[in-house]
């Protein structure tokens, strides 16, 4: 990828939630950078069929994580539907990439992260959310390697929606 790495690369000697939350901003940024420098047209582009991933759903996908396990199962905030999704298009935030407002899509992300960085400041990660997910109890450590895991698995969909789009290859 020829745009400039703003990625800063997690420290190795810090306690754990240093840890994950380097890791999580790291791979937060990895995101930014697979969609950086494209159009609007090519963040939309899809995968190969059946499948209808794009960058751009990608992006919309985390906003509506970022805001389910910070603000809905941490904070306890009730979530009745989503910025994207709703009962009747539970898959909205991957399939509703045709007409979205690009800009706006990547600012509910960005507000999305601010507020999951918010939620979780000064928390310890022993802390137990409000709300239960499947009737279990979840920790903020858990939320963090979960989050983390998260945008792994579809930072590597990024990786290669990106090739398609441009060529672009890259961590």
């Amino acid at each position: 990828m020829t745009e400039l790495d703003p990625r800063v690369d997690p420290p190795m000697a810090v306690d754990e939630t240093a840890t994950l939350t380097a890791f999580l901003d790291y791979h937060r940024s990895t995101l930014a950078l697979k969609c950086a420098g494209l159009t609007d047209d090519q963040l939309r582009l899809r995968s190969v069929p059946p499948s209808g991933l794009s960058l751009l759903g990608l992006v919309r996908h985390m906003a509506e994580v970022e805001r389910y396990w910070f603000q809905g199962v941490l904070l306890g905030e009730e979530i009745a539907t989503g910025h994207y999704w709703t009962q009747a298009e539970p898959d909205a935030d991957f399939d509703g990439v045709d007409t979205a407002d690009v800009a706006a899509d990547f600012a509910t992300w960005r507000a999305e992260v601010e507020a999951s960085r918010r939620a979780a400041a000064g928390l310890p990660l022993e802390t137990v959310g409000k709300r239960p997910r499947r009737g279990r109890e979840v920790t903020l450590r858990w939320i963090l390697a979960h989050m983390v895991e998260e945008y792994a698995r579809h930072n590597g969909h990024a990786d290669l929606l990106r090739e398609l789009v441009d060529g672009s290859t890259g961590e």
